[in-house]
């Protein structure tokens, strides 16, 4: 017989916060893509189409650690009209030398909110200016509120608008988030006008058509893009990336095949040859990262099973400590 720890989602939320730990969690394990023979997998991606759902299992093994973790992650466009969440999930964690199964933590996507909006800050970090205090994002959704929240952790943001196709949400939102986040948050006239206005814009949508056009950039902007996770999505125009002055994509080869490279190759703006540097390879110093505050940066997300790997180490590593989780035996 063998002990198999069950998290709930309650009790990860209370092992696991969106804070400095769980960034500089999703910072190292970038760094460690980077720099460590990590086996990562493609993703495998499910669409179902009629019902607006999609489903991606992502993995990885990060060397020295002693588990893994597959996560199969869920989202349903549609469940918010009938007040349901649209993201949901589990991650299981298997020990790396047996194969056993060590813990199941039912996040219901949780966890991997946590990581995603952690990445964003770490791209911020590294790529968008020092004195970045003006943030516009784009959808008003769950995502969009933690990457706000998640960008304060590494820049004095002054200053955030939104934009949504739903200007009543938007509003909601810059409500909501001006009262936690203390300082002014206003829905945005137009998309060209929070992008021109903005020193960071993060996009968070599950838009199959481009929202930010290359004619909008500026001196000095960085754009994280997280929301073109499968190859159908697409939020920035494809000559935003010719534009740029720097592009890092989270991973070269799965950007190429699901993120904003995708499309750019496609249109023929971006050679299909064409070589970027990681945001694993800036962060350990292999490859420069911005280089001047004019520099027009362009971080493109797609979101890697290395990542869920280190959020669900750290989580059950928490949780252990803490006593948390019910056993059963197996």
């Amino acid at each position: 017989m063998r002990e198999i720890k069950i998290l709930s989602e309650a009790e990860l939320r209370a092992c696991v916060a969106l804070d400095r730990d769980s960034v500089a969690c999703i910072e190292a394990c970038f760094r460690a893509l980077a720099t460590r023979p990590v086996v990562m997998p493609p993703i495998l991606s499910l669409e179902i189409a009629e019902h607006n759902v999609e489903a991606d299992v992502k993995t990885a093994y990060i060397p020295g650690l002693d588990s893994f973790a597959i996560k199969m992650s869920v989202g349903s466009f549609d469940n918010p009209k009938i007040g349901l969440p649209s993201a949901g999930g589990l991650m299981v964690v298997f020990n790396a030398t047996t194969g056993l199964v060590e813990a199941v933590l039912l996040d219901n996507g949780y966890l991997t909110d946590v990581r995603t909006a952690a990445a964003g800050a770490v791209a911020a970090k590294w790529l968008a200016r020092e004195d970045a205090g003006r943030v516009g994002i784009v959808g008003a959704g769950l995502q969009g509120r933690l990457q706000l929240e998640a960008l304060t952790l590494v820049r004095e943001v002054a200053h955030a608008q939104v934009w949504a196709r739903d200007g009543e949400r938007a509003a909601v939102y810059a409500a909501d988030m001006e009262e936690s986040l203390g300082f002014p948050v206003a829905p945005a006239e137009s998309l060209e006008g929070l992008v021109r206005e903005s020193d960071i814009v993060v996009t968070t949508t599950p838009s199959k058509d481009p929202l930010v056009e290359a004619g909008w950039l500026h001196p000095g902007l960085h754009i994280t893009a997280m929301g073109s996770d499968t190859d159908h999505k697409n939020e920035l125009a494809p000559a935003v990336l010719a534009a740029a002055d720097l592009y890092v994509p989270d991973r070269l080869s799965q950007c190429a095949s699901l993120g904003e490279l995708h499309h750019a190759v496609d249109a023929g703006v971006v050679a299909a040859d064409a070589v970027y540097p990681e945001l694993g390879q800036v962060i350990a110093g292999e490859a420069p990262g911005r280089g001047s505050a004019e520099q027009i940066t362009v971080c493109d997300l797609t979101g890697t099973g290395v990542q869920d790997t280190a959020i669900a180490t750290l989580a059950r590593g928490r949780a252990e400590a803490e006593g948390a989780g019910a056993a059963i035996q197996a």
